[in-house]
């Protein structure tokens, strides 16, 4: 079976991928149109999508694992004013609960509104306009790495603190937990789903039942005093509004993630928009009501940092005591923090491919493989998070004060263009839809502010940087795509075609069925067909021998296509084959010359190293070295 392809040797873009530069004209905020799957298709397609109870499961991980750090934040913060700030807990948590329920009531009606995907880049793309959604789009694409980095490192965290001798090989187990999350994310988001449905269920389990149990608890059944508490009254000063906002800010971090659904839309099954809205209210109703809970339990227990012990292990030891419980409610804490990063598997990959689609990152990142997986936005994912695990040498303290920025800066762009939207649109009630969005933003843009001024020189410095860099790295990706449409004049109905003078040269090295299924379609495709062997000047007896053989042969087949030899002093392939086209076509006046180049595809993988790549280094010179084009003819073998 004969499957030519071709390529233009001037610019490396092949025939299919010019033809998808510029996608169709979609309608903001509209899915492109498409038949519906019907059939087999059909239901192949759903199995490979979510559920609403999959969503909560595939895309809730980070925010759900957020209460085993955020409500700590709080603490640590308002621990700088003693036993009075303390007191301060569940007032900020509130207000933190509260911003919560402003952005999923938000962030349902974007499901509704944008059903492609894209959360913060759609909104602002359809709303403040182009630069204002690669801003969101560079937050999100921040916060998405971050948190795999921070959910695989606090997880690992969480294990060598139960096994102290593994400490010193934490970046390898960071690497092992990132390969193993990738590799089940690259069976598709439905398939993770269905693995990081147990240890979810367990998870909000138990914290459900460390709240419901310490509740009814009149005084703690025991409490960690391993390590060194704090001293708050050496350490007590008043509660300022600045204290209160830096307590606001750290605990936000607990609202990582809340973005994810509205991000992972199309990965839903039908109807996928009202799915998504009942993960997105269901992932907000059980987020608040763990965090109040814990909350509740902390001035409840009058608990205080303890060096060594995190809150939420004193608070399940106050509750449960230090029992099988205790440790239950620690081990599914590590797990989901180690799985928290498949979030970022099942929002990111959608938000690029949207990107790619709008021409901001290469056409790649919006090809889907097999099970629904964007495999390219996968990979790239986990390649970013990688690096950023051996760089920080698996430590989470050094990722943490950069994880908050990026989400809030999407978050207040969202609602600032939600705002915009109920203006526009003025549907019945859009003035208090436009006023709760108005207000969340107001506090998420105060939280950026307060996280970015305090966590400056914490590393909140490298966000500053890095967020601008990424921006102007998709205007230059899509300035590149808008000079390319331009020489293809892609979206111009083309002049009429002619018939043109064309040269086919065919590379042959020996007599083959190959070298007949080149010739064959050579004279198809061109006016003008000329063979050509290379031979060393000046060679062996066994090189002389080759050529005299091939001449014989060519003069015996006799196929009405010249050969022609080149004589190449260091046994190359490349040069001298370019060397002939710069001289033909100065001599000839051809309008396209042509190189085909006949080579094999092999049965099996595996028996790829088989076979000799004289077909690529071809390939490769006469592209750098001139200005025809190359058609590569496979010939597949069959087993």
């Amino acid at each position: 079976m004969v499957k030519p392809t071709v390529t233009e040797a001037g610019a490396d873009i092949s025939v299919r991928a010019s033809f998808a530069i510029t996608p169709p004209p979609v309608a903001p905020g509209q899915a492109p149109a498409a038949d519906p799957p019907s059939g087999p298709r059909a239901r192949t397609e759903g199995r490979d999508r979510l559920s609403a109870l999959g969503g909560l499961a595939a895309l809730s991980l980070d925010a759900m694992a957020s209460v085993a750090y955020g409500p700590e934040a709080i603490v640590v913060v308002l621990a700088a004013a003693g036993a009075h700030g303390l007191g301060f807990t569940l007032p900020v948590t509130i207000a933190i609960a509260v911003l919560l329920g402003v952005l999923t009531l938000s962030y349902r009606q974007v499901i509704a509104a944008f059903p492609d995907g894209g959360g913060s880049y759609a909104v602002a793309r359809t709303h403040l306009g182009r630069r204002t959604a690669l801003v969101a789009a560079a937050s999100l694409v921040i916060d998405y790495v971050l948190n795999v980095a921070v959910s695989v490192t606090a997880g690992v965290a969480a294990l060598t603190s139960a096994f102290p001798n593994l400490y010193g090989d934490r970046v390898w187990l960071c690497l092992v937990v990132l390969a193993l999350v990738t590799a089940v994310n690259l069976r598709g988001i439905a398939e993770s789903a269905r693995a990081f449905m147990i240890p979810t269920a367990i998870f909000v389990i138990s914290i459900l039942t460390v709240v419901v149990v310490g509740l009814f608890r009149h005084a703690p059944v025991g409490l960690l005093t391993a390590g060194h508490p704090s001293e708050l009254a050496s350490n007590a000063s008043s509660v300022g509004v600045l204290l209160l906002l830096r307590a606001f800010a750290s605990g936000c971090s607990a609202l990582t993630g809340v973005e994810a659904i509205a991000n992972a839309v199309p990965s839903f099954r039908e109807p996928r928009v009202k799915r998504a809205q009942h993960t997105e209210m269901a992932l907000g109703g059980l987020l608040g009501l763990m965090l109040i809970g814990l909350a509740v339990l902390i001035g409840r227990f009058h608990l205080q940092p303890v060096a060594g012990v995190t809150v939420l292990a004193q608070l399940t030891d106050a509750a449960l005591g230090h029992g099988i419980g205790f440790y239950v409610v620690q081990f599914a804490t590590m797990v989901l923090l180690a799985l928290a990063a498949n979030t970022s598997f099942g929002g990111l990959p959608v938000l690029l491919r949207l990107l790619a689609r709008d021409n901001h990152l290469p056409h790649v990142f919006a090809l889907r493989a097999d099970h629904q997986v964007y495999r390219h936005g996968v990979l790239a994912l986990a390649l970013a998070s990688a690096a950023l695990l051996v760089g920080s040498g698996g430590n989470v303290n050094s990722l943490v004060p950069l994880f908050a920025i990026g989400v809030f800066v999407g978050f207040t762009i969202c609602q600032a263009g939600m705002v915009r939207h109920w203006y526009l649109n003025r549907v019945p009630g859009w003035r208090g839809k436009a006023a709760l969005n108005g207000f969340g933003a107001l506090l998420t843009a105060a939280a950026t502010a307060v996280e970015t001024l305090t966590k400056f020189t914490e590393g909140a410095w490298i966000i500053c940087i890095t967020l601008p860099l990424l921006v102007l790295l998709f205007a230059r990706i899509h300035h590149s795509y808008e000079r390319i449409g331009e020489q293809l004049e892609l979206g111009r109905i083309p002049r009429a075609p002619v018939r043109t003078h064309s040269l086919v040269v065919v590379p042959v090295s020996g007599m083959s069925r190959l070298t007949h299924e080149a010739v064959s379609t050579a004279v198809s495709l061109g006016d003008e067909v000329v063979a050509v062997t290379v031979v060393p000047a000046g060679g062996d007896e066994e090189d002389r021998a080759a050529a005299e053989s091939l001449r014989a042969d060519w003069e015996l087949w006799h196929p009405g296509v010249p050969l022609v030899e080149l004589p190449s002093g260091h046994r190359e392939l490349g040069r001298p084959l370019v060397v002939f086209l710069r001289e033909i076509s100065a001599a000839h006046a051809y309008d396209r010359v042509t190189v085909l180049i006949a080579e094999v595809e092999p049965a099996h993988w595996w028996t790829w190293p088989l076979h000799n790549q004289r077909g690529s280094l071809i390939a490769r010179a006469v592209r750098r070295g001139s200005d025809a084009a190359v058609c590569r003819l496979r010939l597949r073998l069959h087993p």
